[in-house]
């Protein structure tokens, strides 16, 4: 699926612009952290940055802002890589990442202290704070800021061999401690870091901070459009600042933010991320209930459904946050044409056909896709034992009730229309099965004058493999966790729920290209990776149907 970037602010105000002037070519970075795997909102960010490369005929590069050894791997890494390919995008050059740049950052940092532009600090975190003041209360001036050129220098070059210990020392920018805007209050450049990294090993242990180091990679990139989120939208004073004050003065990168994306019932935040793997409240980074893209491909679903969600919600400046079923409609729009249709069971209950031969089986054709006749017919089995779904059969009369009840009838999917007369229960008054009688004049006919209650689907018990079905539902009992300062509280725990049930023997041996409709139920989509059983076929549930199967019956 080729991308274009819905029309709004970014091409109205800012590349229909850039374009007018001449030989002009647009150069766009996707710069994350491999700090954790990439999710839903990072997909936008891609779609934005590759998708407007794409369509102007463009760059876009892949920058690994790989500046914090602490919480970085090389795993996330080839996450990253391995997300951006399964999206459908290629960058440009090869991957490049922050560390590359960390001799030139040094001498930039030189160079600031040098023209009196940064300072060494020798005031502890909590300290730093201290004087950064408020909203509404001023910053105060660092003791060390008026330290002479030839003292800072100094101190850096000692803080680049190692001699001082983390935390004991960092540099400073020196703009202004009474700016309205807290990230100019003589913003943190540089850091002590004693860890391997992943790409320079040992060779470094000052690390800059993202702020100083974005905008300066931008620069010497040749990026022409530097996309980020709101959240960054005070920051774009300190870009500007960086490099004016380091002399850039050809081809000066631009920042511009556009809103993050924010989603019902879920976190999006690696760190919030982070502690519900380490809680083992999931099974990792790609559990099926996460909405990192790691998560979605395992759920089942498409990298086209994706991009037709990120191009239905835009790109604005307008925060809010998105229904769950906007991100649902468009993989079931994705898979509707594509996808088979097959019978399932998910809670079984058996029926017995009195008046159809005991061993006695009959084939009956069914379209594979209602709407596409292209897929061709498959063959179901007819037999006097089926089973059909728990909540498809009541033994109250409820009122426009659409499954069976005694005395009344419904029709099998693409079969014979059936009438419930009597049940079997066992010695604990359970429900062992339902007898019931089939009408052979019904296959195939108008059954408008049957006054049915409805149609379901059923399987016959010679037509069967048994699979075990996970089903999925919010993570999140709040709309709004991300609200909470403590998340894992408002954790559902029923939002894994495993079923043993049954689906048609041939989907054993199918090569499905990718997922099954089960009539009435859902989407589904065959996990190949076990990660919640080691041997049984396994069906992960992508995304149900609307108002026709209820999980906890």
């Amino acid at each position: 699926m080729s991308i274009n970037i819905p029309k709004g602010f970014i091409k109205k105000n800012i590349i229909s612009i850039f374009l007018k002037y001449p030989n002009q070519k647009i150069c766009t970075r996707f710069p994350p952290e491999p700090n954790g795997y990439l999710h839903i909102g990072h997909a936008k960010a891609i779609i934005l940055n590759f998708g407007i490369a794409q369509e102007y005929k463009g760059n876009c590069y892949l920058r690994l802002d790989d500046t914090n050894p602490s919480n970085e791997k090389i795993k996330y890494v080839k996450s990253i890589k391995k997300d951006i390919k399964w999206l459908g995008f290629k960058w440009n050059s090869n991957v490049k990442y922050s560390s590359d740049y960390f001799q030139i950052l040094y001498q930039y940092a030189i160079k600031l202290i040098k023209k009196n532009l940064a300072y060494v600090e020798q005031l502890n975190q909590k300290q730093i704070k201290e004087y950064r003041g408020s909203l509404i209360v001023p910053g105060r001036n660092s003791p060390f800021r008026n330290q002479t050129i030839e003292e800072n220098l100094f101190l850096f070059k000692k803080m680049k061999l190692g001699i001082f210990q983390p935390g004991s020392m960092c540099l400073r920018a020196k703009i202004n401690m009474a700016s309205a805007n807290i990230v100019m209050r003589d913003p943190v450049l540089y850091r002590i870091i004693f860890k391997k990294h992943h790409q320079t090993n040992y060779d470094w242990v000052i690390y800059p901070m993202y702020d100083f180091t974005h905008c300066i990679a931008d620069a010497l990139e040749g990026i022409t459009h530097s996309f980020c989120t709101l959240e960054f939208q005070d920051n774009r004073q300190l870009y500007k600042w960086i490099l004016k004050k380091l002399d850039f003065t050809t081809k000066i990168p631009k920042q511009y933010e556009f809103s993050k994306l924010n989603l019902e019932y879920t976190i999006l935040s690696k760190r919030k991320l982070q502690k519900l793997i380490t809680s083992k409240l999931v099974h990792g980074w790609d559990d099926p209930r996460l909405y990192t893209l790691s998560g979605l491909r395992n759920r089942g679903y498409t990298p086209n459904s994706i991009k037709i969600f990120c191009k239905k919600i835009g790109f604005t400046k307008q925060q809010n946050t998105i229904e769950l079923s906007l991100l649902e409609s468009c993989i079931k729009k994705d898979l509707d044409q594509i996808s088979p249709r097959r019978m399932a069971i998910l809670n079984p209950i058996k029926i017995i056909i009195t008046n159809f031969p005991d061993n006695h089986i009959e084939y009956i054709q069914a379209p594979n896709h209602p709407k596409n006749f292209n897929m061709g017919i498959r063959n179901i089995i007819f037999s006097n034992e089926l089973f059909i779904e728990k909540n498809d059969f009541s033994t109250h009369n409820f009122e426009k009730y659409q499954g069976l009840e005694l005395g009344k009838k419904v029709k099998l999917r693409y079969s014979y229309v059936i009438k419930a007369y009597q049940i079997v229960t066992d010695k604990h008054n359970n429900v062992k099965h339902i007898l019931c009688k089939y009408y052979p004049n019904t296959l195939g006919k108008n059954i408008k004058k049957q006054k049915i209650n409805g149609i379901i689907h059923w399987l016959s018990i010679k037509n069967i493999i048994p699979v075990t079905f996970n089903l999925f539902d919010h993570l999140f009992l709040s709309k709004y966790p991300e609200k909470n300062k403590n998340p894992l509280k408002e954790f559902n725990v029923k939002s894994y729920i495993k079923k043993n049930g049954f689906v048609e023997q041939q989907v054993e041996s199918e090569k499905i290209k990718h997922a099954y409709q089960f009539e009435r139920i859902g989407y589904f989509f065959r996990n190949k990776q076990n990660i919640y059983a080691k041997k049984e076929i396994i069906f992960n549930q992508i995304v149900s149907l609307k108002n026709k199967y209820k999980k906890n019956n």
